[in-house]
């Protein structure tokens, strides 16, 4: 292990004191073997019986003197409840420091320091996954070959380039037991917030051609093939080299108009690309140029989807697109923007293709705003979802009490929580952004671990991702220096542990819930399971996860002093 992650790692355990001892041995474990782990919340169940051995240590693998522990027979009453599956995310805006970073410039200690203490505070409030952009503006919040250092993050030499955010994101976010979806930009290129000149490596300098000035911003031209090219293998090449969860890009494909000082919106200025690039069949007409930007969207979309399943068929994709359909299949009384004729995104037809894991429709209205209902708006996109692809709400979080006459009242997103819980099909949304979450704002922070994240749940499964049959039951084995494993020797790698544990002794004590992240992708690697606090003689329920979010059998064993 070397010096830095080592550093990283031990600094994780001093902080253990805010994510108690079950998570501090986690951390402990990852100084020792690269593992992780999550204490959550409870659930209520009944009690175990410990009998037989459980399994064959996997050979080659398990140290000398490692023990199988006993199984403990429990009937299908006695097994503890299922955890519900939903998806609680928010955004996390580098763009402009919105979330994190809050300045460009500081220390490698500071920003490690404030990486944990996010994901720290975020498992706290109930939420699952954090949806992290790492690509703002044709920059890199992370040692890139292809882009340069974003200036969100980097500046004065501080930190320094081989300082990767993106790994320790991905390290503290497994640790606590959540999701980390990567999100990014394809086509900005520059935001109006930045302050630093081009760097010599900017795409804008080494490629002018693929780059247009709109207004205020600098944007990749998507009818550009090469640039198209460029944002997909950006896209790759995080992939490939980052444990990610998922990819994710948000509403901005074409940019939104942008209105000169005539008060006309400017045309975007793709006359070049679009003579170069439309079919030989095309005509020239402003209808003509709009299906061809469609297109232009629609190869983007496609070739994402089909390149990261790819290089990883686990990694999940998600789009959280603008919340208003196409105008012609709109329900009644819902008027606004039209994406599909600004932006060119034809957002109906990626769920008709199925080239997409998660629609996040960014849902930003309350519920005075009839015209943008809520209600109707979920109920419009769970209808054009032929595939059965995850529906989860974008939520305006930032709406709460954020000191603007339009200020929402926190009771607000309370409510629309819960009317997306009252349809099934609909299984989970994400809060933009993390920053009012982080403030507390209105309370809601303190409120949703009260109520609505008062119990713990598991991010959906995504069936079709899955390869192969499912993760056999998990074997235990106690290893000489008293440290459980868990393991699987058969079926789709293990990616998690989901693991229930109660004392043996009360009946009636309730089951508390853990999530770990697996040790490594392949079939029989050790993930050490962490000793609750003060249990002397405890029953484990485990089952394994696959990349899919696939459950294995369950698998019940007795855990002695």
């Amino acid at each position: 292990m070397n010096r830095q992650r080592r550093q990283w790692l031990e600094q994780l355990a001093a902080h253990s004191a805010f994510i108690g001892s079950a998570a501090a041995t986690g951390v402990a474990s990852l100084l020792g073997t690269g593992c992780t782990s999550i204490s959550s919340h409870t659930a209520s169940g009944l009690g175990p019986d410990a009998s037989t051995a459980l399994g064959a240590p996997p050979t080659g693998l398990l140290p000398s003197g490692a023990q199988a522990l006993q199984q403990a027979h429990l009937s299908s009453a006695e097994l503890p409840p299922p955890p519900p599956r939903e998806w609680r995310a928010a955004w996390v805006a580098s763009v402009a420091h919105i979330d994190w970073p809050k300045q460009a410039g500081l220390s490698e200690a500071t920003l490690r320091a404030q990486i944990l203490d996010i994901v720290q505070r975020v498992r706290a409030m109930g939420l699952n996954a954090l949806i992290l952009q790492v690509r703002p503006a044709a920059d890199a919040l992370y040692p890139s070959r292809l882009e340069p250092p974003s200036e969100y993050l980097y500046a004065q030499g501080q930190p320094d380039s081989a300082f990767d955010a993106l790994l320790l994101w991905v390290q503290a976010c497994h640790a606590q037991g959540l999701e980390l979806h990567a999100w990014f930009n394809p086509y900005r290129a520059r935001h109006p917030s930045a302050r630093q000149a081009l760097h010599e490596d900017h795409v804008a300098r080494r490629h002018p051609g693929w780059v247009h000035r709109y207004g205020d911003l600098m944007w990749l031209d998507p009818g550009q093939p090469e640039a198209q090219e460029h944002s997909l293998k950006v896209i790759a090449d995080v992939v490939q080299r980052y444990d990610l969860d998922g990819v994710h890009v948000d509403d901005y494909f074409y940019p939104y108009p942008i209105k000169g000082a005539d008060g006309r919106e400017l045309p975007f200025p793709d006359e070049d690309s679009f003579i170069r690039h439309r079919p030989a069949s095309m005509g020239s007409s402003q209808a003509e140029r709009a299906q061809w930007r469609r297109g232009n969207v629609d190869h983007f979309v496609e070739q994402m989807y089909r390149r990261v399943h790819a290089l990883k068929p686990g990694v999940q994709v998600s789009i959280s697109p603008f919340g208003i359909g196409r105008p012609d299949r709109r329900p009644a009384g819902i008027v606004g923007f039209s994406q599909y004729d600004q932006l060119y995104a034809d957002v109906e037809r990626w769920c008709e293709r199925g080239w997409l894991d998660a629609l996040v429709p960014q849902l930003y209205w309350p519920r005075s705003r009839p015209a943008q209902s809520f209600e109707k708006l979920l109920d419009y996109w769970l209808a054009h979802n032929p595939q059965g692809r995850h529906v989860w709400a974008g939520l305006y979080t930032s709406s709460v009490a954020n000191g603007t006459p339009t200020a929402w009242s926190p009771d607000e997103i309370l409510w629309q929580i819960d009317r997306q819980r009252e349809r099934q099909a609909s299984t989970g949304h994400a809060h933009f952004s993390l920053q009012a979450l982080l403030l507390d704002r209105g309370g809601l922070a303190r409120e949703l671990p009260r109520s609505r994240y008062a119990q713990a749940a598991l991010t959906p499964a995504m069936p079709w991702l899955a390869q192969g049959p499912v993760p056999t039951a998990p074997l235990a084995h106690r290893l000489p220096d008293g440290r459980i494993v868990l393991s699987t020797v058969s079926g789709a790698p293990a990616r998690r542990y989901v693991v229930w544990r109660r004392t043996r002794s009360t009946a009636s004590a309730p089951w508390s819930l853990e999530v770990l992240k697996a040790a490594g992708p392949g079939p029989n690697a050790l993930t050490t399971l962490p000793r609750a606090p003060g249990a002397a003689d405890e029953v484990v329920v485990v089952q394994a996860l696959d990349a899919a979010g696939r459950e294995g059998p369950h698998q019940a064993f007795a855990v002695g002093a």
